[in-house]
């Protein structure tokens, strides 16, 4: 009798715990599926202010989701992909982009990882050239060689 109440017991907390379990379609964001289209090409373009290289397309911060609300309500109204992202920019500055624009404002940003990485293989090999023209005894001999006994056996 006792064991066939422990069966209830845990079917009933079986039970339980799986209702929540149950899974159920996520509702559509937008009635249009066409319109939804459109608002996550555009949220591709607009780098999220919050998150470190992540578009809003991609990002769940609040932000993100305001700022894919926006888009939509714009889209909404008629205005077109190149209006938005103009508003974005007059409102976040080119950082808001998720590629901004070759300007001369954006240089370093585009072009100075180039510069930086050009500069450090100029340097090495400067450096690498240098150190073949010393000779060996501006070097410090390797302790094997000092007693001239030449490597060690283990």
């Amino acid at each position: 009798m006792a064991s066939g109440r422990r069966f209830v017991a845990a079917a009933l907390l079986a039970g339980l715990l799986a209702g929540p379990a149950v899974a159920k379609d996520a509702p559509p964001l937008a009635e249009d599926p066409v319109l939804e289209a459109r608002v996550m090409r555009i949220a591709a373009e607009l780098r999220c202010l919050v998150c470190q290289n992540q578009t809003i397309a991609d990002s769940h911060a609040d932000l993100a989701v305001d700022l894919r609300r926006q888009v939509r309500s714009m889209l909404s109204e008629g205005r077109s992909q190149a209006e938005i992202l103009q508003y974005m920019t007059d409102r976040y500055g080119d950082f808001v982009l998720y590629r901004p624009p070759v300007r001369t404002s954006t240089w370093l940003l585009w072009f100075g990882p180039f510069v930086l990485l050009v500069g450090g293989l100029v340097t090495l090999l400067l450096v690498l050239r240098r150190r073949a023209r010393l000779s060996d005894d501006h070097f410090e001999p390797d302790e094997d060689d000092a007693d001239g006994a030449g490597p060690r056996a283990p």
